[in-house]
């Protein structure tokens, strides 16, 4: 198949991850690739090249804080990107577009392409992506919601087609069935507010074990007044690590403490813990009650310090192996991947038009509700 993927454009599609979108995207490109499709990503300038790379903007991103005329700027920039990108596809030949942007132009504009596309909801409704969702009129469009929970939030929008867990490659997250020997808990992922990341420091020391916090700051006074005042020698902030050497830092912990404040799309770094063997400790948000259960984490009340800490003293004891089993039952990228070819074959499909000689194309019979095609893709 020949696959454009629309990529966001306020991070690099590429490592160390700004995030678990930039991620999703770069493991779906290149397995995919892998696979023997024919792949371009539109993403911003400095994403990676082997994935195919059409640079079609510069980064959006306002790292520091940023004026109103700067926004204004950022903003301008992608509409101007997505509305050319979306323009010119008009006349390009792939056979699908996946669409993991979150701006509202790809989704706006889907009804103008001669090719279908399929677009994944990543993140709870807003108004911009809301708005291009409902002014999708294309013939030939499927949505995807990356859990249950976040087909449930679009669903006063529109109904999802199908629910596609997102997936990580496991042989990046290896096993590690003994913790490092001067014990430790961690948190990782962005350092911004709505990651909860200052109830996890007072949770760890209320646990009695040091902290090891990895990721990128992207709220410098968040981090500044919140965060840089709290550490010391058991609350440890290594920086923003490449996928290796993070990989190594998360398979070491005893726990891994996650503290989203808001409904949690997916979250991939749940995935990546149990992966590596790593219980979970974490606030009942969004969809990760979807990827724990009772074999490999501890659910705490959301917010509350004292049931996360409970929760972290509870996973301590938690099987490693079992850990590793829900990885492999509900996150690996393969059942990811081999989901979307299935959704993009039968896109393709469905959009062929029957010969005129009259003789029945072959294509797949439209599902009757999102649960058929569910069913369709995961047998």
């Amino acid at each position: 198949m020949r696959i454009g993927i629309i990529a966001h454009l306020k991070h690099p599609i590429a490592e160390p991850f700004a995030g678990g979108l930039e991620m999703h995207t770069h493991l779906l490109a290149r397995s995919l690739r892998d696979r023997g499709h024919a792949v371009t990503v539109f993403a911003s300038s400095r994403s990676e090249p082997e994935l195919g790379l059409e640079a079609i903007c510069t980064e959006t991103a306002i790292t520091s804080v940023g004026t109103t005329e700067a926004s204004d700027i950022a903003f301008f920039r992608e509409h101007h990107a997505y509305l050319s990108l979306m323009t010119g596809l008009r006349n390009r030949d792939f056979d699908i577009i996946h669409n993991n942007a979150l701006h509202y132009l790809p989704l706006t504009m889907a009804d103008s392409l001669p090719m279908p596309m399929v677009t994944t909801l990543h993140t709870p409704p807003f108004c911009w992506l809301e708005s291009g969702l409902r002014l999708c009129k294309a013939p030939h469009h499927a949505l995807v919601a990356v859990s249950q929970s976040v087909a449930a939030q679009w669903s006063h929008v529109a109904p999802a087609d199908a629910v596609i867990l997102n997936g990580i490659d496991l042989r990046k997250f290896a096993f590690r069935a003994q913790v490092h020997s001067a014990p430790y808990l961690v948190w990782y992922g962005r350092i911004v507010p709505e990651k909860g990341l200052h109830l996890a420091i007072e949770a760890a020391r209320l646990i009695g074990l040091p902290l090891r916090i990895a990721g990128p700051v992207l709220d410098e006074d968040y981090y500044r007044t919140v965060i840089a005042p709290t550490l010391g020698a058991d609350i440890i902030h290594v920086g923003h690590l490449a996928h290796r050497e993070l990989a190594q830092l998360v398979a070491g912990a005893s726990a891994f403490l996650c503290t989203p404040l808001w409904d949690e799309p997916y979250g991939l770094v749940v995935a990546e813990a149990l992966a590596c063997g790593v219980p979970v400790a974490a606030f009942a948000r969004g969809a990760i009650p979807e990827i724990l259960d009772s074999s490999c984490g501890v659910l705490a009340a959301p917010g509350d310090v004292g049931s996360l800490a409970e929760a972290g003293r509870a996973a301590l004891a938690l099987d490693r192996r079992a850990c590793r089993a829900r990885a492999e039952q509900m996150c690996d990228a393969n059942r990811m991947v081999e989901s979307y070819e299935a959704l993009y074959q039968q896109q393709i499909d469905l959009g062929r038009p029957v010969p005129r000689d009259g003789r029945a194309a072959m294509h797949l019979v439209p599902p009757s509700s999102p649960d058929s095609l569910r069913t369709m893709l995961h047998g």
